[in-house]
C-alpha cells in the first residue's frame, strides 16, 4: 500500500486512505498545473475577492470561523445559552425553558441536525432537564409542510418552548411560512411568543425588522459572507448546538485544525485537495460517477443528507465561469454501515459500475459488548467493513476511506471543514462558480408563478359560482388554456382540502365551486 496516498495527521488523529481508487501516479501528475490554478484561487477566496459575482459577495467562511472563536458574538451566544439552561432567562410566563424549535432549512437545518444527531444522539429528546444539565430538547421545522407544524404541535409546551428562526436573507418563503404559523398558533394560545423568540439574520433584513418590530427576545446578526450550505461553523450552527450543551468551541478547533492541513499547495500533503482529485479522476472532470458516503456511526447517518446540499448545491451548475454551458455535477447518496449491507450494497456489489463509495470508521467504541467468540459488538462492525471494501475492491469497485478516532464535537467539526475545502477546490479545478445557486432561485421564480395561477383560478371560478366541470374545462372558464396540468393539481390539492367538490365520473374528476 503506498504511504503517499494515506494520509494521516497525527494531532487531528484523522486519515484519508484514496488507494482503493483508479488511478496511477501520472494521472496526480498531470493534474498539479490544474491544482495551481485552483490554489491561487482558493488562496484568493481567504484574500477576500469577491467570489460570487451573483450577490457581488466574498466568501468568508474558512477565515471567519477561527476569529468567531475569540469574538463578541461567540460570548453572546454561549452565554445566552447557559443563561436559558440556568433558567435565568424565563419564558413570557415566566417558567424555565425546557425546549427549542430550529426553524430553517437548507443550511439553516441540515448543519444543526447533523450536529445534535452526531454529537447529542437520537434519544436527547428523551434525557430528563436533570439528564440534559438544563439544556433545551432540540425539534426542527425545515420544510413548508403543514405536517411538520402538526406533529411538533404534538409535542410542545408553548410556555416552555424557545422559536428560533434562521433566515439570512430574511425572506426564505418556507421559514416565513413557518414563523407565521407559530405566531398564529402562541397567539390563539394566549402566549407571548416575542419574548419566546430569537433570530438569525443579516443586519436589516426582512425578519430583522419583523423581530425589532414585534420586540423579540434576542435578534443575532449574521454575516452577509457566509453562505446557507457553509455557515454551520458561524453562529447558524452555534445557537443551536449551544443550546444543547454541545461544546461548539471544540467545533470550531476541530476545523480550524482541518483549514490548516488542508491550506497546503500540494496534492499530496492536503487531503481536502487528494479528495478533490479522485473525484476528478474518478468522474472523468464532468461527474460521471455517483459519490456514496457511507459512514460506519449510527450517529453520522445524516452525513450524507449534509453532503447532498454542499456538494451538489455547490458543484450542479449548468455554465462555467465563462457562460459555457458544461451541466457539471457529483451526484450524492449514502446510507450508514452495516445497515448499507440490508440495503442498497447489492447494487453497488454487483449492478452498475458508476460510483465510488466513501467509507468512513469510528475506531472507538461508544460502549464494549463483548459476543461470543471473544469479539465485541464493535469488532463486527470493524470486519463488516473491511468485508465490504475488500468484496468492492475484488469487483473493481472504487473506495475511499476515512478514519478519525472517536466522534467528537472536534472531529465532527474537520469532517465538515475537508469537504467544505474540497467542494471549494474541485469547483476551481473544474472552472465553476459552487458560491451560487441559480437553479434554487429558478423554482422559486417558478413556484410564485404557479401561486400567482392558484389566486387567478380561483378569482375566477369564485366569480362564475356555482360552477362545474373537469380541470381542463374549468382552465378555459378561467382563461388559463394551456396550464391544464397545473389547474388539475390545484384542484386536487383543494378538493381533498375541503375547498371545492368533486366526484370521479366517467375517468375523470369532475370538480365544483358551490
Amino acid at each position: 500500500m503506498s504511504s503517499k496516498y494515506n494520509l494521516y495527521c497525527p494531532e487531528c488523529r484523522f486519515g484519508l486512505n484514496v488507494n482503493g481508487m483508479k488511478f496511477n501516479d501520472a494521472d496526480i501528475e498531470n493534474l498539479k498545473p490544474a491544482f495551481v490554478r485552483a490554489h491561487s484561487g482558493m488562496q484568493a477566496i481567504e484574500a477576500g475577492e469577491i467570489k460570487n459575482p451573483d450577490e457581488n459577495r466574498k466568501v468568508t467562511h474558512f477565515t471567519d470561523r477561527k476569529n468567531y472563536l475569540d469574538s463578541d458574538l461567540f460570548k453572546s451566544v454561549k452565554a445566552f445559552a447557559d443563561q436559558i439552561a440556568a433558567g435565568e432567562i424565563k419564558s413570557s410566563t415566566g417558567k424555565k425553558f425546557t425546549q427549542a424549535v430550529i426553524n430553517g432549512i437548507g443550511g439553516s437545518a441540515l448543519g444543526p441536525q447533523l450536529m445534535q444527531f452526531a454529537v447529542n444522539g437520537p434519544y436527547w429528546n428523551e434525557l430528563s432537564d436533570a439528564q440534559r444539565h438544563g439544556y433545551l430538547k432540540i425539534y426542527f421545522l425545515d420544510n413548508t409542510d403543514p405536517a411538520g407544524v402538526e406533529d411538533l404541535m404534538q409535542v410542545m409546551d408553548l410556555e416552555t418552548t424557545l422559536v428560533v428562526t434562521i433566515s439570512k436573507s430574511g425572506g426564505t418563503q418556507e421559514t416565513k411560512n413557518n414563523l407565521d404559523a407559530l405566531e398564529d398558533i402562541f397567539a390563539a394560545a394566549g402566549v407571548d411568543i416575542a419574548k419566546q423568540s430569537a433570530v438569525i439574520t443579516m443586519l436589516n433584513s426582512a425578519l430583522y425588522k419583523h423581530a425589532e418590530e414585534k420586540g423579540y427576545l434576542r435578534i443575532f446578526e449574521m454575516a452577509e459572507s457566509i453562505g446557507g450550505r457553509t455557515s454551520e461553523t458561524s453562529i447558524v450552527g452555534h445557537l443551536p448546538a449551544a443550546l444543547a450543551g454541545i461544546d461548539f468551541g471544540a467545533f470550531l478547533r476541530g476545523a480550524c485544525m482541518m483549514d490548516e492541513w488542508t491550506r497546503q499547495p500540494e496534492i499530496l500533503d492536503n487531503p481536502s485537495y487528494l479528495l478533490a482529485a479522485m473525484w476528478y479522476i474518478a468522474g472523468n472532470g464532468r461527474g460521471d460517477r455517483n459519490m456514496v458516503i457511507v459512514p460506519y456511526s449510527d450517529r453520522l447517518i445524516l452525513l450524507s443528507r449534509y453532503l447532498q446540499q454542499l456538494v451538489m448545491e455547490s458543484l450542479g451548475k449548468e455554465l462555467d465561469l465563462d457562460g459555457k454551458k458544461v451541466n457539471q455535477g457529483l451526484n450524492v447518496f449514502g446510507n450508514k454501515g452495516g445497515t448499507d449491507a440490508h440495503a442498497f450494497i447489492q447494487q453497488l456489489n454487483d449492478g452498475r459500475d458508476d460510483f465510488f463509495v466513501t467509507f468512513i470508521e469510528v475506531l472507538k467504541n461508544a460502549r464494549k459488548i463483548n459476543l461470543q467468540g471473544g469479539v465485541t459488538m464493535g469488532d463486527y462492525l470493524h470486519g463488516f467493513l473491511e468485508g465490504l471494501s475488500a468484496a468492492l475492491q475484488s469487483k473493481g469497485r472504487q473506495v475511499i476511506r476515512i478514519t478519525i478516532e472517536e466522534l467528537t464535537p472536534a472531529t465532527l467539526g474537520m469532517l465538515i471543514a475537508l469537504y467544505e475545502r474540497a467542494v471549494a477546490v474541485y469547483a476551481e479545478l473544474i472552472h465553476i462558480n459552487a458560491f451560487h445557486q441559480p437553479g434554487v432561485q429558478a423554482y422559486k421564480l417558478a413556484a410564485k408563478g404557479v401561486l400567482a395561477q392558484r389566486k387567478e383560478l380561483f378569482a375566477a371560478l369564485n366569480a362564475l359560482k356555482p360552477v362545474k366541470g373537469s380541470a381542463a374545462e374549468l382552465a378555459a372558464k378561467a382563461k388559463l388554456s394551456g396550464a391544464e396540468e397545473v389547474v388539475a393539481g390545484l384542484l386536487a390539492k383543494a378538493a381533498v382540502n375541503g375547498e371545492v367538490g368533486r366526484e370521479f365520473v366517467n375517468g375523470q374528476w369532475i370538480y365544483e365551486v358551490k
